[in-house]
């Protein structure tokens, strides 16, 4: 008996990955199709991270699974095929033809299991160059271990191979040879050699599709030009540092032009409401003075940064997505901070005391960037006011 499952649809999983394409997360793509997380991933692993082009711009020629459940319950209902081709929009042939062949012996028709068997009928795979190429496949498969790109191996075939259509493949097919089980002719583990190394084809979001986790930002690029040259004190630079499991966190507050570190105390964790809270009360006890400007990646835990403006009267930048650059001083401050928090640690078991000894340590510490003044001594009297 054919078994019904969510992969026999090609139109809600076009869906899917219509909202995989356009930059959602998995959570969201999977609304359309009434699903979880859990079924997203495992679709998007079968299929290697490849849009399959099965279900696109279907036209109308073939039956949809609403209409099909028409045809079940008209049917049960007694109702004759012209009937029922008039309300499903079809001829009564078409309603015939669909009884008769995707009906299961002996059983009544059913919408399930009807929509499976036409989906396997309608299946017509077309063997993959590479898997009856052998002399191409091999030749591939070395280009691969000398970790060309796809690309770069299309390219040189067509300039080793001039006069030879069949040693021709296009950087797609490598692609999905590679990503795609029911393509795979190629070794999968040759994956490793791209330049990404990933099992799995990840969407491209580009600056316009990618979401928007934190409302109403403040680019860096409005960031005022007395920032830049670090000629007046108070603008500070922010992030975390992760420990074991992502579980645990300590805020970094750097000023950039004394490098004077303050760490953030995030006792239970550090989502969005409990950053703000401890972020607002740290930088309450700098002078207002200090307090002109902050600078954070696009991380999810300062969604609520327009409450600690608020809080303490600080603006609020965020950095350009994957630019550490934007955040030098802070990301070197992270840097030096791992002395004293190794990655893979668990972060919570330091209590705010311990987190005030290491600033500490670090603001007497001689830096070469200040011609081996020490921070404390550089930022000491603008504390005092």
């Amino acid at each position: 008996m054919a078994r019904y499952s969510i992969y026999v649809r090609p139109d809600l999983l076009q869906l899917f990955w219509a909202g995989m394409q356009a930059g959602d997360f998995i959570t969201d793509a999977v609304v359309p199709i009434n699903s979880n997380r859990r079924t997203g991933r495992r679709v998007l692993a079968e299929a290697g991270g490849v849009r399959p082009r099965r279900g696109r711009d279907l036209k109308g020629r073939c039956l949809t699974f609403a209409q099909r459940e028409e045809i079940a319950v008209l049917r049960s209902q007694g109702h004759s095929l012209r009937r029922i081709g008039a309300v499903i929009g079809r001829s009564a042939s078409t309603v015939s033809r669909e009884l008769r062949r995707n009906s299961l012996p002996g059983l009544p028709y059913r919408a399930t299991s009807a929509h499976a068997l036409a989906y396997e009928r309608a299946s017509r795979p077309k063997p993959a160059k590479l898997h009856t190429n052998t002399g191409l496949r091999a030749k591939v498969e070395e280009d691969l271990q000398k970790k060309y790109s796809p690309e770069q191996i299309a390219g040189r075939l067509r300039v080793e191979f001039p006069d030879e259509p069949e040693m021709r493949v296009s950087p797609e097919t490598i692609y999905q040879s590679l990503y795609v089980q029911a393509r795979g002719a190629l070794n999968r583990d040759l994956a490793a050699c791209l330049r990404t190394g990933r099992a799995l084809r990840q969407p491209c979001r580009k600056a316009g599709q990618r979401k928007n986790r934190i409302p109403g930002m403040i680019n860096i690029s409005e960031r005022p030009p007395e920032v830049q040259d670090r000629a007046v004190p108070g603008h500070w630079e922010g992030d975390l540092i992760i420990g074991k499991g992502n579980l645990s966190a300590i805020g970094t507050l750097v000023e950039r032009t004394t490098n004077y570190t303050m760490l953030v105390h995030l006792p239970d964790g550090y989502k969005a409401e409990q950053m703000r809270d401890a972020l607002a009360a740290k930088i309450k006890t700098l002078p207002e003075a200090l307090r002109h400007s902050l600078t954070w990646d696009q991380g999810i835990e300062m969604q609520a940064w327009k409450s600690v403006k608020m809080d303490t009267g600080i603006d609020i930048y965020f950095c350009d997505p994957h630019s550490p650059w934007q955040r030098g001083i802070n990301e070197n401050t992270n840097g030096l901070l791992r002395q004293y928090f190794p990655k893979g640690t668990d972060l919570s078991i330091h209590s705010a005391e311990d987190l005030d000894w290491v600033a500490q340590e670090l603001n007497d510490r001689p830096r070469k960037r200040l011609e081996f003044k020490k921070p404390v001594e550089l930022i000491e009297g603008l504390l005092l006011q």
